[in-house]
């Protein structure tokens, strides 16, 4: 990795807490760290140690008690929900554990959502969707409905879905998660190739080490503290 690309993610003192009843419960303390562009970067640490909700403040999905967030220059934190669902959709794409496609659509037409919100015309975002569809080694899939589809493939059609608006980052949940073994290395090889041949920046939570190993760094986060990173091992 080049050390002398430019941060496209800015932490700053970042801190979240929820609510229980009259419980106040701190899930992250005083946060601080760069991504830089072009990073693969996984987080990691045990259950209930605020790496989703890391990751689902970096993606914009959940706002902040405190602290900045600047995502590509934009400071994501002072945006209303309404600027902030326009940013996520041309500057984030998600992968989830459990793909969230929607079952009586085809792969094609999942992956188009999200450039319904574009200007694109219906024969541009057919191309736009058929070149992500390829990219994902699933061009012969592309009129097949989620359960026609293995597990693995379901992802690809996610991971389609996620790149096809061309985005500043893709965000994952544990993208291996709900996968048999074979099926989560061809993930991570897609995902290597997403970050190595693209220059995708890519952000990954994980408890897996072997999914962990695919970055080029990892973070830990430990009750809401993040620990000192170490260049993942290759």
């Amino acid at each position: 990795m080049e050390n002398h690309r430019p941060p496209i993610v800015e932490i700053r003192n970042l801190s979240k807490s929820y609510r229980r009843g009259s419980q106040v419960v701190p899930v992250l303390e005083d946060i601080s760290f760069d991504i830089r562009e072009g990073e693969f970067l996984a987080l990691m640490g045990p259950s209930g140690s605020g790496k989703s909700t890391l990751l689902n403040l970096i993606a914009g999905i959940d706002q902040a008690d405190s602290g900045s967030i600047k995502v590509g220059g934009i400071e994501i934190t002072t945006l209303s929900e309404t600027e902030l669902a326009h940013w996520r959709a041309f500057n984030i794409g998600f992968i989830f554990q459990f793909y969230n496609l929607i079952p009586v659509l085809t792969a094609v037409e999942n992956v188009e959502l999200p450039l319904l919100l574009t200007s694109l015309s219906k024969r541009e975002r057919r191309e736009h969707v058929e070149v992500a569809l390829r990219v994902v080694g699933l061009a012969d899939r592309m009129d097949y409905y989620p359960g026609q589809l293995s597990g693995g493939q379901q992802q690809r059609v996610a991971i389609a879905r996620a790149v096809v608006t061309d985005p500043t980052l893709l965000v994952a949940d544990e993208p291996t998660g709900d996968l048999d073994r074979v099926s989560a290395k061809e993930i991570l090889d897609l995902m290597g190739r997403l970050n190595n041949e693209s220059g995708k920046t890519i952000i990954m939570v994980t408890h897996d080490p072997r999914a962990a190993e695919r970055a080029h760094l990892i973070k830990h986060l430990d009750k809401g503290v993040l620990n000192v990173s170490d260049p993942a091992p290759h």
